[in-house]
């Protein structure tokens, strides 16, 4: 958490940047970008890959040091950010996530020493007032809905891979519930499922929201603005992305009209200049044009760099259907099946997404499909000649570093020209000297791009595509899609992009209790069934709950009666708490020297008496919905 002083005349909770430039070495990355952002919005940063967004969330963190201008943010606003390291200790997730409210800890450790009852007293309405007394509950709530269920919560964080770290990370920060809260990529380590809970969260935030995200769905479901970062200069836009997205284009379109009047006007004035400067009848006139021209400011129309497509080759041949069937299969590893009871069948132009939760088995299926594992159990046809394209995001580390685009393509073109293998990497997105420039120097979409070249370069009847849009902007999805939707074989997706998913899949099979099965409905019946547990994680004031958990699907069923009658006793035992807390301060409102001596002590204790009637009624209401649920169950 960082606390910065507040700009001279700036209003309380927005954040401004002043006349903010910043230079990399030599080039420019933001140039005297002056933006407010309101209280409480919520705020997608875009802009293509490279343009320096990270690089404006450290400055807004005070990591770096601005050419000129800066930032003003409120006195003692918390800005909250997730980790760039993982966490990786002996600790346990729920102690992982409640350490990182420093001042809850620091609340509870003086209580424990204090030996100053008013002291302790004030200490307790403060623990009241951040929710401290509901903070495990809250803790498990955000992780249950990140994807570990109660099992998980209490296992060493060490135990987890990198990517299971991140979203510890990520719960530790919204855990936090800082007034400025600074996301990168948050979706890019999360399954679908997590995906739709952080949209469901950040939907209901209480505070600032500045997010970085290539993820269409988020940035029209979540965000009230966008600030666009292009040219080293910031615009914000109100709205979502899809309508950013209008207001540029219309705005490209008004531009460019405007240039060309421009320039009409300075051709006709410079003629005239031309024409009549020796002329000593006309001095004056060519003069007063001259004055013109000088005064006639340069429009720059809004440069729309166009992403280059994908291509993925037509299979050469076609198969009769279906391309796969499954009868009773099943698959795993050594000799443990994560899948089995598979009865399934895939035809030739299927568009297939995969969903469930990570660890469910969805990549081992993407590796039974690509005969990278063999079944287990009953039988598995497919056609010797269909040819399977996979492509996994882990597979870009698989790219030989020191060489370029071209030395990758040439051993899949053995008898090809030069001319023809350099055609063909045109064709994958890397013309001229991309063609030549080294693996190690390009972007991860770069990177990923050509991979999918690579793992389509045979004309596939099959296109398994396991998280395809990690690194990849917003247009270069784009460009993606329509890739996928312009291919004519089989796809099989697995994604956190509902954006993609919808776009491109018209089959959803769920990846449940270790078997697949096709799910019925749509992507918004499948948020309602993750969104429908009953794990909403309460707000760090004590307020309304926000957000929801998203239950794990292998908990799904489990009987909710044990959850009710653990949340009631919690309630139980945070109303005794505020209870007891009440009859202390009515005990020291009962001395009447108070009043006389110290009038304002006693006017705060009154305030804080009448805070505590309004948390117990409310804590109340809760009591009453939860036993009218256990009643009801």
């Amino acid at each position: 958490m960082l606390a910065f002083s507040p700009a001279l005349g700036q209003k309380p909770g927005m954040l401004h940047l002043n006349d903010l430039t910043y230079r990399l070495g030599a080039r420019l990355l933001i140039d005297r970008a002056t933006v407010a952002l309101p209280p409480n919005a919520k705020v997608g940063l875009v802009g293509r890959n490279g343009t320096g967004k990270t690089t404006l969330f450290r400055i807004i963190m005070g990591e770096l040091a601005t050419e000129s201008g800066g930032v003003g943010l409120p006195k003692n606003v918390r800005i909250g950010a997730v980790s760039q390291e993982a966490p990786g200790g002996p600790e346990s997730l729920i102690e992982v996530v409640l350490a990182a409210d420093s001042e809850r800890n620091a609340l509870l450790a003086e209580a424990e020493a204090t030996q100053d009852p008013m002291r302790r007293a004030d200490i307790e309405m403060r623990l009241v007032d951040i929710g401290a007394y509901s903070a495990e509950a809250r803790a498990a709530s955000i992780l249950h809905g990140l994807g570990f269920d109660a099992a998980a919560q209490k296992r060493p964080c060490s135990s987890f891979s990198g990517g299971w770290r991140m979203r510890v990370a990520l719960a530790a920060v919204l855990f936090t519930e800082p007034d400025l809260l600074l996301l990168d990529e948050p979706t890019n380590y999360l399954d679908l499922e997590g995906t739709l809970w952080l949209y469901d969260y950040l939907g209901r935030y209480p505070h600032t929201v500045l997010v970085i995200s290539h993820d269409r769905e988020l940035l029209d479901t979540c965000v009230d603005h966008i600030l666009h970062l292009d040219q080293s200069k910031l615009t914000l836009y109100r709205g979502g992305y899809s309508s950013f997205d209008r207001q540029r284009t219309e705005k490209m379109v008004l531009l460019g009209k405007m240039k060309d009047k421009q320039e009409a006007e300075r051709k006709h004035l410079q003629a005239f200049v031309d024409r009549f400067k020796a002329k000593a009848s006309k001095a004056k006139q060519a003069q007063s044009r001259v004055k013109r021209l000088e005064k006639l400011a340069p429009i720059s129309a809004i440069v729309d760099r166009q992403v280059l497509p994908f291509h993925f080759p037509e299979p050469q041949r076609e198969m009769s259907p279906p391309l796969y069937t499954f009868d009773g299969a099943a698959v795993g590893y050594g000799e443990k099946p994560i899948l089995s009871r598979l009865n399934l069948s895939i035809q030739p132009d299927d568009r297939i997404a995969l969903l469930g939760p990570n660890g469910n088995g969805k990549s081992t299926f993407c590796k039974l499909l690509a005969a990278k594992l063999a079944p287990m159990a009953g039988e598995v046809r497919r056609s010797s000649k269909v040819e399977v394209a996979y492509f996994a995001q882990h597979q870009v580390d698989e790219l030989r570093l020191g060489e370029t685009p071209v030395q990758h393509i040439a051993p899949l073109m053995p008898d090809a020209t030069e001319a023809r293998i350099r055609s063909r990497a045109a064709q994958m997105g890397f013309p001229a000297s991309k063609a030549d420039t080294k693996v190690a120097q390009l972007s991860g979409g770069e990177k990923a791009r050509l991979m999918l070249g690579i793992a389509t370069f045979r004309g596939p009847h099959l296109l398994i595509l396991d998280e395809p849009t990690n690194h990849l902007d917003i247009d270069s999805r784009a460009a993606l899609m329509e890739a996928i939707n312009d291919y004519p074989g089989a796809v099989m997706l697995v994604s956190h992009d509902r954006f993609l998913i919808e776009a491109c899949a018209d089959r959803l099979w769920l990846v449940e209790g270790g078997t697949i099965k096709p799910f019925d409905g749509d992507l918004d019946e499948y948020r309602a069934r993750i969104l429908g547990g009953p794990s909403k994680p309460a707000r760090r004031d004590g307020g309304h709950a926000y957000g929801a958990g998203a239950a794990p699907v292998s908990e799904a069923k489990k009987p909710q009666r044990g959850k009710l009658e653990k949340r009631l006793k919690e309630i139980e035992g945070e109303i005794a708490r505020l209870d007891s807390l009440r009859q202390r301060i009515d005990k020291a409102l009962a001395q009447p020297e108070i009043f006389v001596k110290e009038p304002e002590k006693a006017g705060r204790l009154s305030a804080d008496r009448a805070a505590l009637d309004e948390k117990i009624a409310r804590i109340e209401d809760d009591w009453l919905a939860v036993s009218t649920e256990l009643g009801d169950g």
